[in-house]
């Protein structure tokens, strides 16, 4: 039998939820045409049509309250040897956010982080509360991809990459939820 532990330990929580790895990615936009931006590891592919991702954001984030009114954000799912841009998203710094990173913007305003994997350019289609975050349905209006970039991971506290040649099996595609 399995013994459950008290939810209300958040650190018991978290590790919890640590065992699940996800990806990175980084959400940003213009503000006042300056590049405005945060990483999150709760990004995911929600809807095939309309085409939809989520994120999950703290409500007490000051970045997301800004970028949450622009009409158009870029998600930036970030490579394997972008950690540090995730600590710098995360953290900022003196010089600001995007301070060294490289980045472009669409004509819509949405702002890409260089050298990632994948990015989408996204509006914000319904936002929904969740505790102490926000889920963010994001409405996908353009994407583009590196297909020789892998994504970095984060799984238990720490940033991974997946290894090459480690792969188990195809997912069918009939059946996938």
């Amino acid at each position: 039998m399995t013994t459950l532990r008290d939810v209300r330990d958040t650190r018991v929580l978290r590790d919890a939820y640590g065992c699940f790895p996800s990806g990175v990615a980084a959400v940003c936009g213009l503000v006042d045409g300056s590049p405005v931006g945060m990483a999150v590891s709760s990004f995911t592919s929600v809807s095939l049509t309309p085409a939809l991702v989520s994120v999950c954001l703290r409500n007490s984030s000051a970045t997301w309250d800004r970028l949450s009114r622009l009409p158009r954000l870029g998600v930036s799912v970030l490579a394997e040897h972008q950690d540090g841009v995730c600590r710098q998203l995360s953290r900022g710094g003196p010089d600001g956010r995007f301070h060294g990173l490289g980045w472009r913007r669409s004509d819509a305003g949405a702002v890409f982080v260089g050298g990632a994997a994948a990015w989408f350019d996204c509006s914000v289609f319904a936002l929904l509360p969740g505790g102490d975050h926000t889920v963010a349905l994001l409405e996908v209006h353009g994407l583009s991809r590196d297909q020789d970039r892998s994504p970095l991971v984060f799984h238990g506290g720490l940033f991974r990459r997946l290894a090459p040649g480690a792969e188990v099996g195809r997912a069918a595609e009939a059946g996938r939820g």
